[in-house]
C-alpha cells in the first residue's frame, strides 16, 4: 500500500479510501461496544471468559472455511462462539468454578479446531482470521460486524442495571431473585458476539485488545462508571485511528507492517499513557490532600 506524502501527514484524507475507510467504520462500532460489552468484562472480571471464547471460535472457523471459503469465516465463528457461550453456562450451572469451565472450553474447542483443520484441504484462510485482514474486509462484511457489535451491545444495553448489580453484589443479586447466571450468559454470548466482529478485523489473536484494553484504560482515567464508559468509546476510537493512519505513514516509508497488530500495539500505548495519567493524577491528589 502507497500514499502520496500529502495524504499521509493529513491524518484524514486517507480514510476517504474506501479499503481504509470500511476499517475504520468497524473499528468505530467495536470501540462503542468497548464502552459498553467491554466494561461489563471489566467490571464481573471476565476477561479470562472473552480469552477462551477468542480461541473457542477456532472449530467454527475451521468448519466455515471448509463449507464455504472466506465468505463461511464469519457464520462458523458465530457458530462456534454462540455453542462455546452456552457450553460455559452449563458447566458453570453444573457447579463448576468458571476458571475451570473456560479453561474446559478452550482447550476442547482449539484442540477441536486443530483436528479439523489437519483434516481439511479448505482452511487455508483460517489464518486471516488469527491474524486479521482489516484492510481487505469487504462492505458486507462490514455491515455483518456492525449488525454483531449492534446486537452485543444491545444485549449490555437492555440489562445494564441487573448486570451491575450482579457484578458487584453477585450474593445480594441471588437475594433479590435476579438470574445472576442467566445473566451471566447473556453477558457472555454479548462477549462472544463481540469477539466475532473484531475477529474481522484485528484477528482472534487480538481481539482481546479490542474488547478489554479501552475499558481497563478508562477505569485507570476515571472512577465514575458513565464516565468510564464513555472515555472508553472515545478511547477505542481515537486509538483504532491512530493505529489505521500508523499503518499508512509505515507504508509510505516503505514498511509492510500487518493492521491488526498495529491497532492493537496503539491501544497497549494508549493503556499504558492512561496508567501513567492516572498514577500521576492519584499523586497530585494525595499532596493536595496533605497540604489540606
Amino acid at each position: 500500500m502507497t500514499a502520496p506524502l500529502a495524504l499521509v501527514l493529513d491524518p484524514f484524507t486517507p480514510f476517504a479510501v474506501p479499503f481504509l475507510l470500511r476499517p475504520l467504520l468497524l473499528l468505530l462500532a467495536l470501540a462503542v461496544a468497548a464502552g459498553t460489552v467491554g466494561m461489563l468484562v471489566h467490571l464481573r472480571r471476565l476477561e479470562f471468559s472473552a480469552d477462551g471464547l477468542t480461541h473457542a471460535v477456532f472449530p467454527g472457523l475451521a468448519i466455515g472455511a471448509a463449507l464455504g471459503g472466506a465468505a463461511g469465516l464469519l457464520p462458523g465463528a458465530l457458530g462456534a462462539a454462540l455453542v462455546a457461550a452456552v457450553v460455559l453456562a452449563l458447566l458453570s450451572r453444573r457447579g463448576q468454578p468458571r476458571d475451570t469451565a473456560v479453561a474446559i472450553v478452550l482447550t476442547t474447542f482449539f484442540s477441536v479446531g486443530i483436528v479439523l483443520v489437519s483434516l481439511s484441504e479448505g482452511a487455508g484462510s483460517v489464518s486471516d482470521f488469527f491474524f486479521g485482514r482489516l484492510l481487505t474486509i469487504t462492505w458486507a462484511d462490514l455491515w455483518v460486524g456492525v449488525a454483531l457489535v449492534a446486537v452485543g451491545v444491545g444485549l449490555v444495553v437492555a440489562t445494564a442495571r441487573p448486570q451491575l448489580f450482579a457484578a458487584f453484589d453477585p450474593a445480594g443479586a441471588r437475594r433479590a431473585g435476579l438470574p445472576v447466571l442467566g445473566l451471566e450468559t447473556l453477558g457472555t454470548v454479548a462477549v462472544a458476539l463481540v469477539v466475532v466482529a473484531a475477529s474481522a478485523s484485528v484477528g482472534t489473536l487480538l481481539a482481546l485488545a479490542v474488547v478489554i484494553v479501552p475499558a481497563a484504560a478508562a477505569r485507570a482515567l476515571t472512577r465514575s462508571l458513565r464516565a468510564a464508559a464513555v472515555v472508553a468509546v472515545a478511547f477505542g476510537a481515537v486509538t483504532g485511528w491512530l493505529g489505521l493512519w500508523a499503518v499508512v505513514q509505515l507504508a509510505e516509508a516503505g514498511v509492510d507492517a500487518a493492521p491488526g497488530a498495529t491497532v492493537a500495539l496503539a491501544m497497549i500505548a494508549g493503556y499504558l499513557v492512561a496508567l501513567a495519567a492516572g498514577a500521576l493524577r492519584g499523586r497530585v491528589r494525595g499532596r493536595a490532600a496533605v497540604a489540606a
